[in-house]
């Protein structure tokens, strides 16, 4: 519970510096908090990790319109997009750089055998969950590609 309280902090801190790129981004954020927990079937109390799974949709989501508003020759709105992206970011673990998602992939590779890209869905099976929320999934698939066709 304590991410949704800080959020309802940064909210109140938000307001009253008049700061709108981070008041609209932390507003999206417990809105969708809201959304989950009333939704059918949806937990009256969520964890800091489901918190968190959401804010990571939410930034993808501003990446991807910020992404489409360039295309559209739209910067204006796109570098709005990409502010709020920024404070989404503050409440989400480091991301993990490009070589350390390597070394661990290698690790797991090696921890279930896997020699050919046959064994993909082994490794992607636990490599989701042991770096989920620190790497991209994309970017995890495509090593793990990388990695099983030497």
């Amino acid at each position: 519970m304590a991410l949704e309280q800080q959020i309802q902090k940064d909210i109140m801190a938000a307001m009253k510096d008049k700061d709108q790129a981070r008041l609209n981004a932390v507003r999206a954020i417990k809105s969708a908090i809201l959304l989950a927990k009333t939704a059918e079937g949806g937990s009256k109390e969520l964890s800091d990790s489901d918190i968190i799974k959401l804010i990571q949709k939410i930034a993808k989501q501003h990446k991807e319109s910020a992404d489409l508003y360039t295309q559209a020759g739209r910067t204006e709105l796109a570098d709005n997009e990409l502010a709020e992206m920024k404070v989404l970011e503050e409440y989400l673990p480091k991301q993990l750089s490009e070589s350390e998602v390597e070394e661990k992939l290698k690790e797991i590779i090696a921890q279930t055998g896997a020699k050919a890209p046959s064994d993909m869905g082994k490794v992607m099976g636990v490599a989701t969950k042991q770096l989920a929320g620190l790497a991209d999934g994309r970017l995890i698939s495509t090593i793990v590609k990388k990695l099983l066709a030497q």
